[in-house]
């Protein structure tokens, strides 16, 4: 299979885990939305929880966000997160707000985004309140990917890359610096 091919099935897997409870999403109906017979899922990820653990997985994310030295972190979160965004057509991290509601599945995907993203950057800091610091930085970088996901004719979906990591990063950075001050 194609990278295309993949990439259609997880974002069809994400958009169905998002909007239906896990009993009521089908492999058949995951397909029809990629445009792929449902064997050819089943050949490469295998069943429906195979693909929902490839949903529920932020351990890519965790990487690419904290793929610089704490000095320039903050920035390099903030255009990574656009960057993705734009050359991907979805967000590193948005698909968690879904996971609001009931059910194992939901709070799995919320433990798993604890773990690899929130916890990833706390481990990350110096000083004191680090698991604070490292909530209100994936807080920041949720709601920058919500407002690309939401106005994407906005200002911020057509605007240069460096200049939102320009003006948005440093609000991260200061969270990144020990103690926050």
């Amino acid at each position: 299979m194609n990278d295309a091919g993949r990439k259609a099935i997880v974002k069809a897997a994400r958009r169905a885990f998002a909007r239906q409870p896990y009993a009521a999403v089908t492999l058949r109906g995951i397909a029809a939305d990629a445009g792929v017979s449902a064997s050819l899922i089943v050949k490469h990820f295998g069943g429906k929880d195979q693909l929902f653990d490839v949903v529920a997985d932020f351990s890519d994310a965790g990487e690419l966000l904290l793929a610089a030295p704490n000095e320039s972190l903050g920035r390099h979160a903030v255009l990574t997160l656009v960057r993705w965004r734009r050359e991907n057509e979805s967000d590193l991290l948005v698909r968690v707000v879904f996971a609001a509601g009931g059910g194992d599945e939901r709070a799995m995907m919320r433990d798993r985004f604890r773990d690899q993203v929130v916890q990833a950057f706390a481990d990350r800091l110096d000083g004191d309140d680090k698991e604070l610091r490292a909530d209100l930085i994936v807080a920041h970088l949720l709601g920058l990917g919500a407002l690309l996901a939401v106005r994407k004719d906005g200002p911020a979906a057509s605007a240069d890359p460096e200049l939102i990591a320009d003006l948005y990063g440093p609000a991260l950075q200061i969270l990144i610096t020990e103690n926050g001050r």
